[in-house]
């Protein structure tokens, strides 16, 4: 799944079928499906909640999509980065959820307050075919505006790159005992708005080929 069409656009040529769910698109083939979530943590977790639970048969859960990355993360434009974490950096208080006593989700006895862990082995699979290292990712309805905004939030949750939806994903899929994972491709720095200093489609590319080259349909 991804926020929008735009990001799995490669996908509509080896659908057998198009769907829609709640207004949203999705594709369908022998083995998977794809949905468009929609922008922001809201669009994200209402939509895989509802089609997770009209479609109790799925499996496991990977979301695609594009990122910033944080100056000081080492990744460039173009490249691939794998969640090892979704970190919700929106929610409590600025410390995030444990100075306020309660967790965000309390599952099979374990409490979650801001940090969602990738599953452990669908990341493996994946960072071994691809050859990544998972890293952590960050989620935040309003995205790093300036260079300097973006540094100290990479500062404040130890995070390499930025999202607007991923921990909405993971927090669902913690919920309903689904595997999920994350891949992404840098387009941008975070921070950096000048759209002339993005490369969505090198990023898209990338995309594109991880999953067909790694033979993921």
């Amino acid at each position: 799944m991804s926020a929008t069409a735009f990001e799995a656009g490669f996908l509509k040529g080896r659908a057998e079928e198009r769907f829609r769910f709640h207004g949203r698109e999705g594709l369908r083939a022998s083995g998977w499906a794809w949905l468009e979530l929609g922008v922001g943590k809201v669009n994200a977790a209402m939509t895989l909640a509802a089609f997770l639970e009209a479609h109790p048969e799925v499996s496991r859960v990977l979301v695609l999509g594009l990122a910033g990355a944080y100056p000081a993360s080492g990744l460039g434009l173009g490249e691939l980065v794998l969640a090892s974490e979704e970190i919700q950096a929106d929610l409590g208080t600025a410390r995030g959820m444990e100075p306020l006593g309660f967790p965000a989700l309390s599952v099979r006895g374990r409490r979650y307050y801001n940090r969602f862990p990738a599953d452990a082995g669908l990341t493996a699979e994946l960072a071994q075919r691809l050859g990544l290292r998972p890293l952590p990712l960050l989620t935040a309805d309003k995205v790093s505006e300036t260079i300097v905004e973006a540094e100290a939030r990479a500062r404040r949750w130890r995070a390499a790159a930025e999202n607007m939806e991923g921990a909405a994903v993971a927090q669902v899929a913690l919920w309903r005992g689904v595997p999920w994972a994350e891949l992404r491709a840098i387009s941008n720095l975070a921070g950096v708005r000048e759209r002339s200093r993005w490369r969505v489609e090198d990023a898209l590319y990338a995309l594109e080929q991880a999953i067909l080259v790694g033979g993921f349909l």
